[in-house]
């Protein structure tokens, strides 16, 4: 069962090791700021995923007593309202439309008690999408830090203009900083998949998906630029 589930001790040591990696390689990068903050996200986020897996204590107090209130409005109706007092014509009518609209009641009261049931999956997924929320503002602070770092900048004939920003002129640390931001998206995909592991709806995971999705398409694009560096080493 060990190797079943994402282990999210173990995703926050990844990002901290990282973290360790960058400080080491670039101490003054801002990337190494974003590592850092990656690390703080990953825990708040983790710790997030696990209360959501506790069930809502409170909300199903309600919804059992709301149940039990509901059974006993309708023993207490039907006590006060026998059916063995039909005499007439008439009062059969009264008594068919009573008892159609006990039915209606029934299975309004049944609808409204499944929407009552289903407002724990929709408070965890507004909480869960509010989180994810915070995860992909990172992903793309993310791909920002790694957008200038051009592999053409490597070659001879690059002229930088006055408004060129600063850039990593040695290939083997341009291919360590791309692969940082690589490590950092995928790192975030693992953190974002925590929800889909604690909360088992539909719509949950497919928010985890896209963010799964952004996360890789952005890595395909660095890993590109990784390609071309190899290349003209």
């Amino acid at each position: 069962m060990r190797y079943r589930a994402l282990d999210p001790q173990l995703i926050i040591e990844t990002a901290e090791r990282l973290e360790g990696r960058i400080g080491e390689r670039f101490p003054d990068a801002g990337l190494r700021g974003v590592a850092a903050e990656l690390v703080s996200l990953s825990r708040d986020l983790a710790k997030a995923a696990r209360q959501l897996e506790t069930p809502i204590w409170w909300l199903r107090g309600v919804i059992i007593a709301a149940f039990i209130a509901g059974v006993a409005v309708f023993l207490f109706v039907g006590t006060i309202l026998p059916l063995d007092r039909i005499s007439g014509a008439d009062d059969a009518v009264q008594s068919m439309q009573g008892i159609e609209a006990t039915i209606n009641t029934v299975i309004l009261a049944v609808l409204g008690l499944l929407a009552l049931v289903r407002t724990e999956e929709r408070i965890k997924r507004k909480k869960v999408f509010r989180q994810l929320h915070g995860l992909r503002s990172l992903i793309h602070v993310i791909d920002m830090h790694q957008l200038t770092k051009d592999p053409a900048a490597l070659s001879a004939e690059f002229k930088p203009t006055a408004h060129s920003p600063a850039r990593i002129t040695n290939a083997a640390d341009l291919a360590r900083y791309l692969d940082y931001c690589s490590e950092m998206l995928s790192i975030t995909g693992k953190v974002a998949a925590l929800f889909a592991q604690s909360v088992n709806d539909d719509v949950v995971i497919d928010g985890v998906n896209d963010i799964e999705n952004l996360s890789s398409n952005l890595s395909r694009k660095i890993w590109q630029k990784i390609t071309l560096i190899e290349g003209r080493r």
